[in-house]
């Protein structure tokens, strides 16, 4: 006979606050639906409809964190986005993370949710991770922060980013007794499971997002490979023309990884090579341009890179496509510290050439121009 303690659904608190990360509430939300969980969501107010940072969430709270006590749940989970930093002000939230922690409770927090765990003074020797952003305030709170997608500590399991949803969640099903090959789940450190399938399952992003994702990263990385050619033929630093030919070949690189992803997805890449319009314009610019204006010009579109690669990597549930363009964010940094230090030496070349309030004799009557 099956005891009423084994057939008692598992108790889950979800807590919310205006601006949480849509895919790091829905995707938990989603899987302890269909794993038959029982899910209560916390707020600070009952009264409020509490929206998503990305317009996907909401709803209202079932209660508070003031009226709540931890006693009667089996796990507490912390979403990220900009809803933590409310979360952390809030000391009933911060008293129950606490209690709950200390009862022993499962305490799962992703992105920015371990700033709860920091105002909760609960990092102090453990291992753990979150986004990159809080890194430092982690360490600084004691933790020992490490970069992998999923970390776990006794009852603490933490992760970095939505990339990691899909595994994250996985974790929370397994250790509450939902997941494991009976619910058809693979194990949480399968690097060759198909996670984004799963992460899409539970509401995270469709294939059709990720492929548009990979190809709008191809077009920007096809675009400044073609740039970065003409700025190596005009560049006259041989200096700089070395480094441009590096970042050349690393944005080969890029884009072939990103085909290669777009392959194993059973796509063909979209994206068409750049029009010839913006790189004849190019070309026309760089005929009377000194070199500082291309170093400049050219750490511009390095860093717009940057910028776009960073705005993707956080942005979707597939694990392999996050590691790819995060790969690609820190190649383009090491370039940009590199490419900064030409423009530096030679905007300071450019002064001593050229020091403020020097005069120079007019070339018609050789008078002294002040």
């Amino acid at each position: 006979m099956v005891s009423n303690h084994q057939t008692q659904k598992k108790r889950v608190a979800i807590l919310i606050e205006n601006g949480v990360e849509d895919a790091e509430f829905q995707i938990p939300h989603k899987a302890l639906q269909l794993a038959d969980a029982e899910i209560v969501i916390l707020g600070s107010r009952t009264n409020e409809t509490y929206k998503g940072k990305q317009g996907k969430v909401s709803i209202k709270a079932d209660a508070t964190t003031t009226e709540t006590l931890p006693d009667a749940f089996d796990a507490v989970i912390i979403p990220g986005g900009m809803a933590p930093d409310t979360m952390r002000t809030n000391p009933n939230t911060v008293r129950f993370v606490k209690e709950a922690f200390n009862q022993g409770k499962l305490i799962a927090a992703v992105c920015h949710g371990p700033q709860v765990l920091i105002e909760a003074d609960l990092l102090k020797d453990k291992n753990a991770t979150g986004f990159i952003a809080i890194r430092k305030d982690m360490i600084n709170a004691g933790a020992n922060y490490i970069d992998e997608p999923l970390v776990v500590d006794g009852n603490l399991i933490t992760s970095r980013q939505p990339g990691d949803l899909a595994i994250f969640t996985t974790a929370i099903l397994s250790r509450l007794g939902l997941g494991g090959k009976e619910a058809a789940l693979p194990m949480e450190n399968d690097a060759s499971a198909e996670w984004w399938k799963l992460a899409d399952a539970w509401g995270g992003s469709t294939k059709g997002e990720i492929v548009t994702a990979l190809n709008t990263a191809l077009g920007g990385e096809k675009y400044s490979h073609e740039a970065f050619e003409q700025y190596a033929q005009k560049i006259s630093n041989p200096q700089a023309r070395s480094l441009f030919n590096e970042i050349v070949a690393a944005k080969a690189k890029h884009i072939q990884l990103i085909e290669t992803r777009l392959s194993a997805l059973n796509e063909k890449p979209s994206i068409p090579t750049a029009a010839a319009e913006p790189f004849a314009k190019l070309t026309s610019w760089l005929q009377s341009t000194k070199d500082i204006d291309v170093l400049r010009r050219s750490l511009g579109d390095l860093q717009t890179g940057i910028v776009d690669i960073f705005n993707l990597r956080k942005q979707f549930t597939d694990p392999v496509t996050t590691a790819l363009f995060t790969q690609i964010q820190t190649n383009l940094e090491s370039f940009e510290q590199h490419l900064a230090q030409l423009v530096r030496s030679s905007v300071n070349m450019d002064r001593t050439a050229n020091p403020v309030g020097k005069t120079t004799p007019n070339p018609t009557t050789g008078a002294v121009a002040g």
